[in-house]
């Protein structure tokens, strides 16, 4: 056999014989041991640091992205339902619209653009989302048009203006509507999907952690056999070290978890129920004034708000304003929510004469009633709903913002604390078993 070969052979070999040969001696053994305890804490220092981050930016997120776009897309609803209502009771005016209810219409719209152009800042990439924001960018300006094509007829003195506003708020409700609403739930899906991963436990970075602290443990253990010295100071502070990141990181943790889900639960969704309550009175609040506008052709007006007043008046079963009710976090919310209780039944009570004066041919009388300032009316009774909702909303908003801002500062100085610790945890490390491998020499 050729010599130059068997010696090549030999040198290949040498490394992982040395290797070998080392992990048979002590010092070898405590050399194997240093390595893999620094190569464990840096991974799991990193790992942990990494998780924590993004629990950090996800919690950031929430209120200062995902919570005010969900907002957003909500007030485009509102906005554009109110304002087909309004331009229903103007109708009912007769001849030129009241200057209050003309400038309410106004500023409905253009809130609902405002609106919409910033719930539309984050729609890339969301084929859905992107469908929704173009059929209100494109269908708006088509109804503000019928609209005003109304608006013009009505003061002439045309029958006209009532179709091509029967034509507007069909449109409004047949694709507008619909599209602010799924715009509305696709933005609350992704609030909930926020506040799910916000809630979640790093279960993966727990597992390392505890690996790395029964690894440092049983290495002490074995120093302690080998050496009959009971304390190794440079791994018991690296003991120390990851203990109280562990410690830290989990009481963090579970404290901002806690508090992410009292947010949930007693802000964004009691602001949910409450949006849908919103949603069902408003489309009730024009399906009243369109059934007077159509003059006793608006049957399907009128069968939609006997279905949707259920859900915010009369018995429990499937009153929206009683689960806003059951999930209010303050004395307060309580009350507005009670209040609001009491003014949809006022409502409800208000359109029951709307309906008895219409259907006994005193038209005159009922629109008064429906859009008149008397204390009795459905417009005051309305008013006074829409007022409460908007209230309770802003305090389940308050509420949401508050928890979840705690959550945030539940995990203050972690990310920098538990890189600190590793890196006191890598010195501890090196000094405990350098300590051992010098008196081997």
């Amino acid at each position: 056999m050729d010599v130059s070969v068997v010696t090549a052979e030999a040198r290949q070999a040498s490394p992982l014989r040395r290797v070998t040969h080392s992990a048979t001696t002590t010092p070898g053994r405590l050399s194997l041991i240093a390595v893999g305890l620094l190569l464990l804490t840096v991974v799991t220092g990193l790992f942990a640091a990494v998780t924590l981050q993004t629990k950090q930016s996800t919690l950031d997120e929430l209120t200062d992205h995902r919570e005010p776009l969900a907002a957003a897309a909500q007030q485009i609803y509102r906005s554009l339902s109110d304002a087909d209502a309004t331009a229903a009771s103007a109708f009912l005016s007769g001849g030129v619209e009241p200057a209050a209810l003309r400038s309410r219409y106004e500023f409905d719209i253009a809130q609902a653009g405002a609106a919409l152009g910033k719930a539309s800042s984050d729609v890339a990439g969301d084929s859905l989302a992107e469908q929704q924001v173009s059929t209100l960018s494109q269908q708006l300006p088509v109804y503000t048009g019928l609209i005003e094509t109304a608006r013009t007829n009505n003061r002439q003195g045309f029958p006209a203006g009532a179709a091509y506003l029967r034509e507007a708020s069909g449109l409004m409700r047949s694709k507008i509507l619909p599209a602010a609403e799924q715009l509305y739930a696709i933005d609350y899906d992704r609030l909930k999907a926020g506040q799910a991963e916000a809630r979640s436990f790093p279960w993966f970075t727990l597992l390392l952690t505890v690996g790395l602290l029964a690894a440092l443990v049983m290495s002490q253990r074995y120093l302690t056999r080998k050496t009959n010295r009971l304390l190794n100071v440079g791994l018991f502070g690296a003991t120390l070290a990851v203990a109280l990141a562990l410690m830290w990181g989990a009481a963090a943790l579970i404290i901002s978890a806690t508090q992410v889900g009292d947010g949930e639960r007693n802000g964004s969704q009691q602001v949910d129920v409450l949006v849908q309550a919103r949603i069902n009175s408003l489309k009730c609040r024009a399906d009243e004034t369109l059934t007077l506008v159509a003059r006793g052709d608006g049957p399907g007006y009128e069968k939609e708000w006997q279905e949707l007043s259920v859900t915010f008046s009369g018995g429990d079963r499937g009153n929206l304003l009683r689960q806003a009710r059951e999930l209010a976090s303050s004395p307060a919310i309580a009350g507005e929510v009670d209040q609001a209780r009491a003014n949809a039944d006022a409502w409800v009570a208000a359109h029951k004469k709307i309906r008895e004066l219409d259907d006994g041919g005193q038209y005159e009388e009922a629109v008064a009633t429906a859009i008149g300032a008397a204390p009795d009316s459905s417009a005051t009774a309305f008013g006074k709903l829409d007022k409460n909702l908007i209230t309770a909303l802003n305090a389940g908003r308050e509420e949401f913002f508050t928890q979840t801002k705690y959550a945030g500062a539940a995990l203050t100085g972690l990310v920098p604390g538990v890189v600190v610790l590793a890196i006191i945890a890598v010195a501890g490390i090196l000094l405990g078993i350098r300590e051992r491998l010098r008196e081997y020499r």
